[in-house]
């Protein structure tokens, strides 16, 4: 007869594919306890992600040995991108700086950048912005003190392009501090929020992301109550439920005061995602054009193993030396991969899948080195 087994810490990881539940003991203690892992699919498709999560605890409490007939916690803290992310779109002054400042703050945050533009915004702009309906918008520009007219243009040029639509998406203004009052005036008549934070560029080879992090994530907790069923499990959650990009990122800055500069790798199932954290090396760091952030994540939207698995098999097909008989196969066996491999054949090819995602974003990640050759000679 089984009977109640209390967790420490119980914690979700609510994807765009798959929940995953964590359990821990003696958290608190200098040796705290992985006791195992629970998962299932994510319930979008029944219209309540609770089913998922109920389905993940379920499939916990059959892996621990001791087969208990329920399981309790004293804290449960979750992770989520069953909204299916936040999407976003940022407007700043010069690419290599302000937009690029603009970029990593929300891509640290856990947002995916659907839009980009630098300069001026022209109508096509507008009218892109507009039928992307994003989640959050972000207007940047200028260092302190410095240019003004661009992003008050710009501001300008949302402003009504979203009174129009009847939009009331948030923007965030975070360029030039002395547009701020200007700023304020532009989106008077503005039913959506307009949130204020310090300028992400403020002088020259000077990234200052996290005010404007914090209020991406803000955002991001305020959109992911629209996936089904989650105002369900916002109730169980001991504080708010994080992005799951933005605690990636938490976890490998704080994993890095301990061990040292690192490199985390999310394969997800719609999207694989690459954190680093590092002060670099001198010698690069000399030669850049535009400084790096200390912590960085991209986001690799066309390499999920699930969602976009399809995308993964072209680049795995592309070096492989197999025959097309082969090739051939394995296209029709991705085809019926589910979201949790379940039989060798699956999990075989979920290995090929993540290893394939992992190295094409690691490289991406990472860039590469471009010689200029201008008046001052090679940079």
């Amino acid at each position: 007869m089984g009977h109640t087994v209390i967790i420490d810490v119980l914690v979700a990881e609510i994807g765009s594919t798959t929940t995953l539940v964590n359990a821990f003991d003696n958290i608190e203690s200098a040796n705290p306890v992985f006791l195992g892992q629970g998962s299932a699919p994510t319930s979008i498709k029944e219209n309540d992600v609770r089913i998922g999560l109920d389905a993940a605890i379920n499939n916990l409490k059959n892996k621990l040995s001791i087969q208990p007939v329920e399981i309790m916690w004293n804290s449960f803290f979750a992770t989520s991108s069953a909204a299916g992310g936040l999407r976003m779109t940022v407007h700043g002054l010069v690419y290599d700086m302000t937009v690029k400042a603009a970029k990593e703050a929300a891509l640290g945050a856990g947002a995916n950048i659907h839009q980009i533009t630098a300069g001026k915004m022209r109508p096509g702009d507008i009218k892109k912005m507009i039928s992307l309906k994003p989640n959050i918008i972000m207007i940047a520009g200028g260092v302190d003190y410095g240019e003004r007219d661009t992003a008050l243009e710009n501001a300008e040029a949302i402003c009504n392009a979203l009174n129009l639509a009847k939009y009331q998406t948030p923007v965030i203004y975070a360029g030039n501090i002395e547009n701020q009052d200007e700023i304020t005036r532009i989106f008077s008549n503005y039913e959506g929020k307009l949130i204020i934070v310090d300028n992400v560029y403020p002088r020259i080879d000077d990234l200052q992301i996290l005010p404007a992090r914090k209020i991406i994530q803000k955002v991001f907790e305020d959109h992911i109550v629209h996936a089904p069923g989650m105002e369900n499990i916002r109730d169980m959650v001991d504080g708010a439920i994080i992005p799951t990009p933005g605690g990636v990122m938490l976890a490998a800055e704080i994993l890095q005061k301990g061990i040292g500069d690192l490199v985390v790798i999310d394969v997800g199932g719609a999207t694989t995602d690459i954190h680093s954290v590092t002060r670099g090396s001198e010698e690069i760091s000399r030669i850049l054009i535009s400084p790096e952030p200390h912590a960085k994540r991209t986001v690799e939207g066309d390499l999920g193993i699930y969602i976009n698995r399809k995308n993964i098999l072209q680049l795995l097909l592309k070096n492989s030396t197999e025959n097309e008989t082969i090739k051939n196969k394995l296209i029709q066996e991705v085809e019926y991969l589910g979201p949790i491999p379940i039989n060798g054949k699956e999990i075989k090819m979920a290995r090929n899948l993540t290893q394939t995602a992992a190295v094409t974003a690691l490289e991406r990640h990472a860039g590469s080195f471009r010689d200029l050759y201008g008046p001052q000679g090679k940079t």
